[in-house]
């Protein structure tokens, strides 16, 4: 295993349970019958928009490992 396989695991680890996380939490809001209908949609939706969004943040990290620049803060 070289290093930047290595430095990319703990990302995907953490956004694969915040994912799970998320759509688990989207799912529970849409079953769940006592919440009006409208108000079941958008707080479904709301995790679901931040799950594509932690997936997002997790293809770009992997782009910046695989590029060399592990390491935002050095730049600064």
């Amino acid at each position: 295993m070289d290093e930047h396989t290595k430095k990319m695991i703990a990302p995907i680890i953490i956004t694969v349970f915040i994912v799970l996380y998320y759509t688990g939490f989207a799912a529970v809001c849409l079953v769940v019958q006592d919440i009006p209908l409208p108000l079941r949609w958008f707080f479904g939706l709301i995790p679901l928009v931040l799950a594509g969004v932690m997936i997002y943040v997790l293809l770009t990290r992997i782009k910046e490992i695989r590029s060399g620049e592990e390491d935002d803060l050095s730049k600064y």
